[in-house]
């Protein structure tokens, strides 16, 4: 066997021994210097409280509607809602938006805070700087308006304060309900100390 064979060949068994062992090398030292993961920044986006999540079921986006006998739509929305503990017909409501559209082509926007939807009594409560506004030019503000999703009957609980095609009106109550002389008309009423700032305008 000649010189160079027996070079070669001894190479070829150094390197079956040393390239194996380089790689491994390699590999610890990869493994060594990686960063231990950071369990807060592992998931981003779970910022999610579980334990509230179950005590506290959500629904996000509901929707709750009704057509009353007379063909009277009432349609109310939520950012989320959650179901009473106490009583499984209440849902508790946060950003509520709602419509009431009657037979005659009135529409009536309403907006509030805050809101309670009784599936039983077939009603929806708008709380806290609660606004509506009517396509005949009304805009009404109050504290507590309730919406019956069953009938014509809507109501607010306390004063209200009205900007009106007419002027500025304040009461203490008003309602809205069906004409008893025309079964397809809508009345909207005002009581309590009705106070109006007469403006007309052009």
């Amino acid at each position: 066997m000649s010189f160079s064979d027996t070079a070669y060949s001894q190479l070829v068994t150094w390197l079956k021994i040393v390239l194996p062992l380089t790689a491994l090398a390699i590999l610890s030292t990869l493994f060594l210097l990686a960063r231990s993961p950071d369990i807060e920044q592992a998931i981003p986006y779970a910022d999610v409280d579980v334990d509230a999540l179950a005590r506290e079921p959500r629904i996000t986006r509901p929707d709750f509607s009704g057509v009353a006998p007379d063909g009277t739509a009432i349609q109310m929305t939520a950012a989320s809602a959650r179901p009473d503990l106490d009583d499984p017909a209440l849902f508790h409501a946060d950003l509520l938006e709602g419509m009431i559209d009657t037979p005659e082509g009135t529409r009536i926007r309403m907006r509030a805070i805050s809101g309670v939807v009784d599936t039983g009594e077939g009603t929806a409560t708008l709380k806290g700087d609660v606004l509506l506004e009517t396509s005949t030019g009304y805009a009404v503000r109050t504290e507590t308006f309730t919406a019956h999703l069953d009938s014509t009957r809507s109501e607010s609980g306390g004063p209200v304060d009205v900007m009106t095609p007419f002027g500025h009106l304040t009461a203490g109550r008003f309602t809205l309900t069906r004409d008893e002389g025309d079964s397809e008309s809508h009345v909207l009423v005002f009581s309590q100390g009705v106070d109006l700032l007469y403006d007309p305008r052009d």
